[in-house]
């Protein structure tokens, strides 16, 4: 927009100049020719006199030296019947053009113009004054006037843009830092504001901008808050559910249903406490991948066990650090997984490949007909609430990756592959999992759900 601005201001202000420049070059040039024949007309008029007086030559020659022609030989007298006095330039035809019609004429010779003069003698007779005017005295003063009328035409030329360049740095850095702002709101930044600058229209922008800034933070802070109540209003039911757990006689199914309740009390809490915390307060998170999917299958494998099926895990070896909170991470692992057993028969094996840059679970199932609107968030076509793959849509974009669905080449089945990018530098108090084939190692002190 600035470099606009200037080239704008560079093409108008030069035609402008142009436009007066060429006219005043035009008329600079006409003045200096008529000045220089002005003061031929006036060498010619003084030496009138003396020739009305006296035609003899010795005078005359003295009276022309006296002026300022004569005496640079450009003043020459055409007597009748006598030599001419001087060194004339015009013609004997131009002369006698003259003194027939008794009518000043300038005509042009070699080197310049001849101003012819007539003046009459007694007895009826003409004589002629010729006035040379050098090539040089027509241009006098031209070149000067030229260069002064150019430079004060490029001096002007750069006012004006340097003026234009000033008032599009303005309105430059005031689009800049709008635009600036909105990158870095867009970013996430929500503190991001403007100092409305510039235009006035470019100042209204700015304002609106703020306005907008502070009702999209509002926004969201009633939707932390509304989340927050909404999870904690989740505590009823699980103090009922607690309680029956409590009251389940000993054995591995009441240790798994209150670890389970411990679970979801615990995801209460951090639910509230994410949803109550400002945006821009979450420091960036990072979480093992493969010490969540070991203690996820460790969940999952109850009711794999239990409905027959067939799984295996390839890779996870290795910690594969991401950049995600491992609650969400979690959910993700979770919404996966969790697709495999709601949409498919009991018995259906699936498969899980952890490499370093994607996540890969496969089934033997029918598989997804329209992977396109499997991921739009809340649609389905298996009558749930079609969240779960849009959530994992979501984490992978965060972790720098992208989520694809197709058919798998081996079980046959929906392949969901969650791509990401991994962190190489994990944290100091990291953990990691390990598997083997059929069974899950989870890591020891792996926190279950």
């Amino acid at each position: 927009m600035r470099s606009a601005l200037v080239r704008g201001a560079l093409a108008a202000t030069s035609m402008v100049a142009l436009a007066f420049l060429l006219p005043l070059a035009l008329l600079a040039q006409q003045i200096a020719h008529d000045r220089a024949l002005a003061d031929a007309r006036q060498q010619a008029t003084a030496i009138v006199a003396a020739i009305a007086v006296t035609d003899d030559r010795a005078v005359l020659t003295r009276a022309a030296a006296t002026t300022a022609a004569g005496a640079d030989d450009r003043l020459v007298l055409h007597l009748p019947d006598q030599r001419p006095v001087g060194t004339p330039r015009a013609t004997a035809t131009d002369v006698s053009l003259v003194r027939d019609r008794r009518h000043p004429v300038t005509t042009t010779v070699p080197g310049g113009l001849a101003y012819l003069q007539p003046t009459a003698l007694d007895g009826g007779r003409t004589a002629v004054v010729e006035v040379f005017v050098p090539a040089a005295d027509l241009r006098r003063g031209v070149g000067t006037a030229w260069l002064a009328m150019a430079g004060l035409a490029a001096l002007l030329v750069a006012g004006s843009v340097a003026l234009a360049d000033r008032l599009g740095a303005r309105v430059v850095a005031a689009a800049r830092e709008l635009s600036g702002a909105a990158r870095r709101f867009g970013a996430e930044d929500l503190t991001t504001r403007v100092r409305p600058a510039g235009p006035v229209e470019l100042a209204e922008a700015g304002t609106a901008f703020n306005v907008m800034a502070d009702r999209i933070v509002s926004l969201v802070d009633a939707e932390r808050e509304r989340a927050a109540d909404l999870s904690h209003r989740l505590r009823t039911p699980l103090t009922a559910l607690r309680l029956d757990a409590d009251a389940l006689p000993p054995g591995g199914a009441a240790d798994r249903v209150r670890e389970s309740v411990d679970a979801l009390d615990a995801e209460i809490d951090a639910i509230i406490l994410s949803a109550r915390r400002p945006a821009e307060d979450a420091p960036p998170e990072v979480t093992d991948l493969t010490e969540v999917l070991a203690d996820r299958l460790a969940f999952w494998t109850v009711p794999a066990t239990h409905q027959r099926r067939r799984w295996e895990v390839r890779g996870g070896t290795e910690p594969v650090w991401v950049a995600a909170g491992r609650a969400d991470v979690i959910g993700a692992v979770d919404a996966v997984l969790g697709n495999v057993f709601r949409h498919t028969a009991a018995g259906t094996p699936f498969r899980i490949t952890l490499a370093r840059d994607a996540l890969t679970v496969e089934d033997g199932g029918p598989g997804i007909a329209d992977s396109a609107s499997a991921v739009r968030r809340g649609v389905s076509g298996a009558r749930s609430t079609g969240l779960g793959l849009d959530i994992v849509r979501r984490v992978a974009a965060e972790a720098g990756g992208q989520l694809a669905i197709d058919r798998g080449d081996v079980l046959g089945g929906a392949r969901v592959v969650m791509s990401y990018r991994a962190v190489a530098t994990p944290p100091v108090d990291g953990r990691s999992g390990r598997f083997r084939r059929g069974r899950p190692q989870p890591a020891r002190g792996a926190d279950r759900h």
